[in-house]
């Protein structure tokens, strides 16, 4: 799963990249605003992979190990 995700992300990075280059030949600021939310989304992809991943093994740590009162 985390690979598939790194992929998906290198591939979002790549294309925001390809957004501002376009973006700087064109001197368009619209494209480079469209390559910096790719970019910001690519990122917030993996930080929420990476919160989601750390609340599943707290779960599974809860339903392993209940407290008993």
């Amino acid at each position: 799963m985390l690979v598939s995700i790194l992929i998906f992300d290198v591939a979002l990075v790549a294309w925001s990249l390809h957004l501002m280059q376009e973006a700087f030949d064109q001197q368009e600021f619209s494209l480079m605003l469209a390559g910096t939310l790719v970019a910001l989304s690519a990122a917030a992809m993996l930080v929420v992979y990476f919160l989601m991943n750390s609340y599943m093994g707290y779960i599974s740590h809860l339903a392993q190990h209940p407290c008993s009162f």
